[in-house]
């Protein structure tokens, strides 16, 4: 299944790329299920994320490997930032997780669109439809956040 959420700020492109940092994630942990960071390494190439998921009477890893991370454009002046994190351990719900974080200038407002751009796969094709609202809200509720920390 394939998300696409997409949430313009007012901040330059490479203050956005600056504040994708551990307290950043930390504010983007949904209420539920509640997140222990076990490990968080950055957003550059060969770092790891590890998440442990409560679900009150379970826990689930997730680790995710980030396997890419580009500038596009000028260095000074870059109009797109990437990464790309690959899901290597995944909760039982999942089979497949690949989410590319992508930042990119707008050239009308001098801001940055943030854009969430993800591919996964549930056990079937059912899950997969039954669990593409859910994953939905969990990103739509990035959105205030990105405005909020990024004015």
């Amino acid at each position: 299944m394939k998300l696409l959420l997409q949430t313009l700020v007012r901040q330059p492109l490479t203050q956005v790329w600056a504040g994708f940092d551990r307290q950043l994630f930390d504010q983007l942990a949904p209420p539920f299920p509640p997140v222990e960071v076990v490990r968080f390494d950055g957003c550059l190439k060969g770092d790891v994320v590890h998440l442990r998921l409560n679900f009150i009477f379970f826990k689930q890893d997730w680790i995710s490997d980030i396997v890419d991370q580009q500038t596009i454009g000028m260095p000074n002046h870059p109009d797109e930032i990437f990464f790309v994190d690959q899901g290597t351990k995944l909760p039982f719900f999942l089979r497949y997780w690949h989410h590319r974080h992508r930042l990119v200038r707008d050239p009308q407002t001098g801001g940055t669109f943030v854009i969430d751009d993800i591919t996964f796969r549930t056990p079937t094709l059912l899950t997969d439809y039954l669990f593409y609202p859910l994953m939905w809200l969990q990103f739509a509720y990035r959105k205030p956040i990105y405005r909020k920390v990024f004015g």
